[in-house]
């Protein structure tokens, strides 16, 4: 009898017996043994990192073409020339190239050792934006910090350390997940303080995409349903109490269910909204065709860019950017279902639902599906911080991707012999 072989040395997450993560196709790893080994390999044409970094390419280069058509008449009427907006997006388009760069190329295991940093001083950033003499005000929001040109939103970095924070906390107690105390009491405690700071500024959407994230993140890393759907519905149901406290956000709920009865008020942007859109038809008015971002529709370089697209695009053009978006999603859960340990899983998929579902919530406002909550198209929007925390976003997307673990097949001769068992003779 042979001696037993050494026992190969495992991270702690692979040393205990974990729930199977919630990815793609149900999470189940009794069902991904179940396909034919190599059969996702088999019918790969580019990589997982190649196609992720290639689809958030052209969605900046959309971006910037956009930006450039829908900035030319608020440009104009603001600097004095039609190229000074775009000019400062292709600055920040450069510095957000550069970000995408260094977090695509930065282990991510990193960001899972600065954590507690990461999120502790976002937290404090979301407390001096609040500071009359620190944070700096535009629109009747105060969502930025710094001076001139040089300001960072701190509610688009506490996406980030947000995703970090809970995918490292659902990796390290993944032997837990059936404790409403060691895993949902954390991150729903973290979430309520960052929604309630984030709603002060105020900036719901941010808010709505940071709840997004963490639900994503209970359902993919095996938290039973039912305290999901709860947590769904409890969110649902604050927010719609929040969304009537507030004057504001009640004249937007209203004009949400009907903005035609309200479209020489509060219905007034997603009526011009619609009316570009439909202006576009199947094939667009051509680029730089459009007539509503010519003083008609407020924010069209900015929140409402997806209805100039929709204008000088036609259906085809939206439902071009529609696709990336839908790749983009595909891409980055293939990505999390190869990572190679828990935590690069729960990042990616925190990733992911945090750009597109960003991206879901500015669409489904410009085309009032959604009530207007001023947040910005990932990638193709005007923007400064966004722009450049998303791109890191996208970024480490990319650097998971680029550890994925795909099963080969080995080729063997068409001369072998079967050495399928023989059936006993009867």
């Amino acid at each position: 009898m042979s001696p037993a072989a050494p026992a190969s040395p495992a991270s702690p997450d692979r040393q205990r017996r974990l729930p199977s993560l919630r990815v793609l196709d149900g999470g189940g790893a009794r069902r991904r043994r179940r396909r034919p080994v190599g059969a996702a390999a088999r019918g790969d044409l580019v990589s997982t990192r190649t196609a992720v970094l290639l689809l958030v390419g052209s969605l900046c280069a959309v971006g910037l073409v956009m930006v450039l058509s829908a900035s030319a008449f608020t440009s104009l009427q603001y600097y004095g020339s039609v190229w000074t907006i775009f000019e400062r997006q292709l600055l920040w388009m450069a510095l957000g190239a550069i970000a995408l760069y260094v977090s695509a190329r930065m282990s991510y295991d990193k960001w899972r050792r600065i954590r507690v940093l990461l999120l502790i001083g976002t937290l404090l950033l979301l407390l001096a934006v609040l500071v009359p003499s620190l944070g700096v005000s535009a629109g009747g929001s105060a969502r930025w910090i710094g001076f001139g040109q040089l300001r960072i939103q701190p509610s688009e970095l506490m996406k980030l350390a947000l995703a970090v924070f809970a995918a490292d906390l659902l990796a390290r107690r993944a032997d837990r997940v059936h404790e409403p105390g060691a895993v949902v009491v954390p991150l729903l405690v973290v979430l309520g303080i960052a929604g309630v700071l984030v709603l002060k500024q105020p900036d719901m959407g941010t808010a709505l995409v940071l709840a997004c994230i963490t639900l994503a993140l209970l359902y993919a890393g095996g938290v039973p349903l039912r305290p999901v759907l709860k947590v769904l519905l409890g969110v649902a149901v604050l927010g719609l109490i929040l969304g009537l406290a507030e004057p504001y956000r009640r004249a937007r709920l209203l004009s949400f269910l009907n903005p035609f009865a309200h479209a020489q008020g509060s219905g007034y942007q997603v009526v011009q909204s619609l009316v570009g859109l439909g202006s576009g038809r199947l094939w667009g008015l051509g680029l730089a065709g459009g007539r509503e971002k010519w003083g008609l529709l407020p924010n069209a370089h900015t929140d409402f860019i997806f209805s100039v697209i929709g204008e000088e695009g036609g259906l085809i053009g939206a439902l071009v950017v529609v696709a990336l978006f839908g790749a983009l999603a595909w891409y980055g859960l293939r990505a999390a279902s190869r990572a190679p340990d828990r935590f690069g899983a729960l990042l990616a998929v925190a990733a992911t639902c945090w750009i597109t579902s960003q991206a879901v919530i500015n669409i489904g406002a410009v085309i009032g599906l959604l009530p207007v909550t001023g947040i910005p198209l990932p990638f193709i929007s005007f923007g400064g911080s966004s722009l450049v925390i998303t791109m890191v976003a996208a970024g480490v997307l990319a650097n998971v991707a680029g550890h994925e673990k795909v099963p080969t097949v080995r080729a063997v001769p068409l001369d072998t012999p079967s050495k399928m068992p023989r059936s006993p003779k009867r």
